[in-house]
């Protein structure tokens, strides 16, 4: 027990002293920025230098109490003192920094083997395929693989987990964590949970989960699932324009956090009958969403389901995975390899 606890404490200690990917807003303070303004900027949702040089002009002035001229002056500071790299780099830097990305295991070794390691920190995953295909299942279990140790395919960092369709289980957490050796309290202690009943709940959530990211090591950030509250609080043709326009703007929003904080972002999606597609065709489903989420997603995985409690995986669309796909399998302690029937 004692030798446990030291191991948790250990645990704990490389958790905060990992190293951040960003620089706190708190800093320009020393560039003449003053701290009633830096108040209003994360009162705005801009907890971070990164922040300031990734939006435009237009949209910091939407921050109440900030105006044109102020916010050309923060662009000025950060860029005039190169505190955020935002110009040309070579490639030989950009595959260094690619390096850095940190791989979480899914819980299964063919599903890892098939995605080059696990899921990517610095960028979107999207898993979509009808219900009950496990893509609720592999989001749990990433939950608690991501709190490892590196050397475990863990990432050393904490969750935020956006909740839309009331699938979240805490006690699933636990049996997974069991499965692990690890503490199932201190396993949900570092996953922060949020419940979205509509679209833009959903959207101001992630301005909460940014001010969380600034004061924490958080590794993980997943959205199940990111389109079914866009569906429904969007409907008909009439309103398609307006539905894809805040998708968009939510994308846009996950990715700025998934580049800005270094994090894993999961986001799942659903699928609708393809009326483009032959009746007689094997699989006649498309996920929904369209281009702007097709776009946002550096990687996109089908779920389909097999035989049993076993599930398939395929690569649907990734700029480095060849298309491919692999077995695993749904337990009582998440998910696993695949069983042979």
């Amino acid at each position: 027990m004692q030798f446990a606890e030291q191991q948790n404490q250990q645990e704990d200690m490389m958790v905060e002293e990992a190293p951040v990917a960003y620089r706190k807003i708190e800093e320009l303070e020393n560039f003449g920025v003053a701290k009633a303004d830096i108040t209003k900027l994360k009162a705005g949702g801009y907890h971070t230098i990164e922040a300031i040089a990734h939006n435009t002009l237009r949209k910091l002035t939407d921050v109440k109490g900030v105006s044109e001229q102020k916010a050309q002056k923060l662009k000025d500071i950060v860029k005039m003192n190169n505190l955020v790299s935002t110009g040309f780099t070579t490639a030989t830097q950009r595959l260094e920094m690619a390096k850095d990305a940190i791989m979480i295991s899914t819980g299964s070794q063919e599903l890892d083997r098939l995605l080059g390691g696990g899921i990517e920190t610095g960028s979107i995953t999207e898993i979509f395929g009808e219900f009950r295909t496990g893509k609720t299942q592999v989001c749990h279990t990433l939950c608690v693989t991501c709190q490892r140790p590196l050397d475990a395919g863990g990432a050393e960092g904490r969750v935020i987990y956006v909740d839309t369709e009331g699938t979240f289980k805490a006690q699933k957490l636990v049996a997974i964590a069991e499965r692990f050796g690890m503490n199932p309290e201190e396993v949900l202690d570092n996953v922060i949970c949020a419940r979205a009943h509509n679209s833009e709940q959903q959207l101001e959530l992630l301005a909460d989960a940014a001010a969380l990211m600034s004061d924490n090591r958080y590794a993980l950030m997943v959205v199940d699932s990111a389109t079914a509250l866009f569906r429904s609080d969007y409907t008909g043709r009439a309103e398609l324009s307006e539905r894809q326009i805040q998708l968009g703007q939510f994308l846009r929003q996950l990715t700025r956090l998934a580049e800005e904080f270094g994090i894993a972002v999961v986001i799942t999606n659903q699928v609708v009958a393809n009326p483009d597609g032959m009746s007689f065709a094997k699989d006649a489903t498309k996920p929904i969403g369209g281009n702007i989420i097709a776009h946002a997603s550096q990687t996109r995985l089908k779920f389909k389901k097999g035989r049993g409690e076993n599930r398939i995986c395929q690569v649907y669309d990734s700029p480095i995975l060849p298309e491919s796909e692999c077995t695993f399998a749904l337990g009582p302690g998440g998910v696993e390899d695949a069983k042979d029937l």
